[in-house]
């Protein structure tokens, strides 16, 4: 039997965003690039004509028809993933992350304890935040521990721990139709880019490329024409909750790790592993520690 952790009798009202995004299945691809833009989210959930959820419109199949060539005019049925996924307000939420698992999907919207209306979502990033808040009220954090305090003598976990080992990347040089396959096949939310000596120059996530469909980029120019730099590294020793903190303040949703060099990019570390994780910082981080507010 799988011991205690941190979401251990946690309810996934716990960690929900109560803000639902809704958009017409009839409203053009380009307007829900737009929303998912505009509030920094990477799905989006459609309803029909009697305002009932009819699918999920998320980056990978806005990929998905930047790379089949559909018109950016196109409604939002054409492309939506159907049907949406649920949960309720009540349910565990370990059992929610299992749900999310098991079909491989980065959200679930919330209904309530009826199971007649949605009234929010979960999303890796939320289950995170979670737990960086257990981290951040918990007496053994690494962040309150005041300098010169001696260390508490509880095991630490690492990035190394539960990064993501298998690093894919593009050559700088290769097209946008060859980044979005590898993105495709391997079930990542971006690749990192490398020159001639394999050497990482950049990034390219899907939101990148969604910006790209937007302004009418040809998916044949090169990568390096639309990656992000600088690539955002952490190192494979460097504490779970530190690497934690640096991606919710910045905004971001990856970081790639580095081994003995800074060039030395030995894996990816996510905001679904760390929430796949189930604990912060140290192995002492258990529901029986925590008061859930």
């Amino acid at each position: 039997m799988e011991g205690k952790n941190s979401l251990s009798g946690v309810l996934v009202e716990s960690a929900m965003r109560r803000q639902v995004n809704r958009l017409s299945q009839d409203i053009s691809i380009s307007s829900g690039i737009n929303e998912l833009i505009k509030y920094k989210i990477n799905g989006l959930l459609s309803i029909d004509n009697a305002g009932l959820p009819s699918g999920v419109l998320s980056k990978t199949d806005i990929m998905g028809a930047y790379y089949a060539g559909i018109e950016i005019t196109a409604p939002l049925e054409y492309i939506m993933s159907s049907p949406p996924l649920f949960c309720t307000v009540d349910a565990p939420l370990e059992s929610a992350l299992e749900q999310m698992r098991e079909y491989g999907v980065y959200r679930l919207y919330v209904m309530d304890s009826d199971g007649e209306s949605v009234v929010g979502s979960l999303a890796y990033p939320d289950i995170v935040g979670l737990l960086y808040q257990y981290c951040c009220s918990c007496d053994y954090s690494h962040v309150r521990r005041i300098t010169g305090q001696e260390e508490a003598p509880v095991k630490r976990t690492l990035v190394a721990d539960c990064m993501t080992k298998d690093v894919r990347g593009v050559g700088e040089n290769d097209s946008l139709v060859a980044v979005m396959e590898e993105l495709s096949s391997y079930r990542m939310g971006a690749v990192l880019v490398t020159d001639q000596n394999n050497v990482a120059r950049g990034v390219i996530s899907k939101t990148d490329l969604i910006l790209a469909y937007k302004h009418g980029v040809d998916p044949n120019v090169q990568a390096h024409s639309i990656m992000s730099t600088p690539v955002r590294t952490c190192r494979a020793d460097e504490l779970l909750e530190d690497a934690i903190r640096t991606m919710i303040f910045n905004d971001l949703h990856r970081l790639f790790v580095s081994g003995e060099g800074a060039d030395d990019i030995v894996g990816v570390f996510t905001l679904t592993d760390a929430a796949r994780n189930k604990s912060g910082s140290c192995h002492a981080c258990i529901s029986s520690r925590i008061i859930v507010s």
